[in-house]
């Protein structure tokens, strides 16, 4: 029977290492404390949570805690699944947020290509700072300036479109639920779109520009070139970018839903996160709110895991 050659550890080389470490500490300590922060945010509201997660296997009251509550296993589940209003809020929630994906997923990424393209440094970084400032809005100021903007009788667009004698009557875009659905997801649009621009421009940085030049050294147009060479150099972080929205495809935005909500549109404003206020935490009920998250959150990584092994399958890379 063969036995290792296990050779001791340098101690030299281990002290040499520590004496980087030390150094690298002493001089960056200030970045190492800004990271404090984030991490500590990371592990209480994404980790430390975890075993909060029992609650929808018992039907908790915050009175009794975990030790008084008793347990019931799936019957919150069976029950949830057997609720025809948690089956609406499914189908609306998965609806709207496909669409949002279809509609908003290419829109940073032809956002980038053209500001990438141009060539005047100045206008480009006021066009980038004014297509990020929405990001940074809250739902509630959108919603404001939505309502300013497509009010049937008095808002902006309406009074524009009368005047030019395009229309008779206001049209019901924050009123009616087709015209509400089409508003609510171009807004979500306008917000994100500058935003989600970064991480494209940040790749586009990354292709080398010897491959611009033998383009334009072989005769390629600008169209050309955006085609053969800037988007197969950021195709790469297309497919990381959609196997992550992929994984979204369950949730809401209460906030969203509830800056644009009213009575008129309700048929399609009632989605999961309505649902899990107004079954869940409007009423007391936390294992019911808590159940319908875990099954976000699953069928979220599910969707995340079966996106990344078709990427893999088309040799497009993926994120595991």
């Amino acid at each position: 029977m063969r036995t290792k050659n296990l050779q001791p550890a340098n101690p030299l080389l281990e002290g040499k290492g520590m004496a980087k470490f030390k150094n690298r500490l002493a001089r960056d300590w200030q970045l190492y404390v800004l990271l404090l922060l984030p991490l500590a945010f990371v592990f209480i509201f994404k980790y430390a949570a975890y075993p909060g997660l029992r609650i929808a296997f018992m039907n908790y009251k915050p009175a009794r805690g975990y030790a008084g509550s008793t347990w019931v296993g799936f019957d919150i589940f069976r029950k949830i699944f057997r609720d025809a209003d948690f089956l609406r809020a499914l189908k609306n929630s998965m609806m709207f947020n496909f669409l949002d994906l279809i509609v908003g997923f290419p829109v940073p990424i032809i956002l980038a290509l053209l500001l990438n393209e141009l060539r005047f440094p100045r206008f480009k970084k006021l066009s980038q700072t004014i297509l990020y400032l929405p990001h940074f809005l809250s739902w509630v100021i959108i919603a404001s300036v939505a309502y300013q903007v497509f009010r049937p009788d008095t808002g902006l667009l309406n009074i524009v479109l009368k005047n030019a004698g395009l229309i008779e009557n206001g049209i019901p875009f924050l009123t009616e639920k087709n015209h509400w659905a089409a508003t609510y997801l171009l807004m979500a649009v306008w917000q994100n779109m500058g935003w989600g621009s970064i991480i494209y421009l940040a790749a586009m940085t990354g292709i080398s520009p010897e491959l611009y030049e033998a383009a334009t050294v072989d005769g390629a147009s600008r169209l050309r070139r955006i085609w053969h060479v800037t988007l197969p150099g950021i195709k790469a972080t297309m497919v990381t970018l959609l196997i992550l929205n992929l994984g979204r495809i369950m949730g809401s935005n209460f906030e969203r839903l509830s800056a644009f909500g009213n009575v008129n549109v309700r048929e399609y404003q009632y989605q999961l996160a309505v649902y899990i206020y107004e079954k869940g935490l409007a009423g007391g009920n936390f294992s019911n709110a808590t159940a319908v998250g875990l099954i976000q959150s699953f069928v979220g990584f599910l969707l995340v895991l079966s996106a990344d092994r078709f990427a893999k399958g088309l040799g497009e890379g993926g994120l595991i």
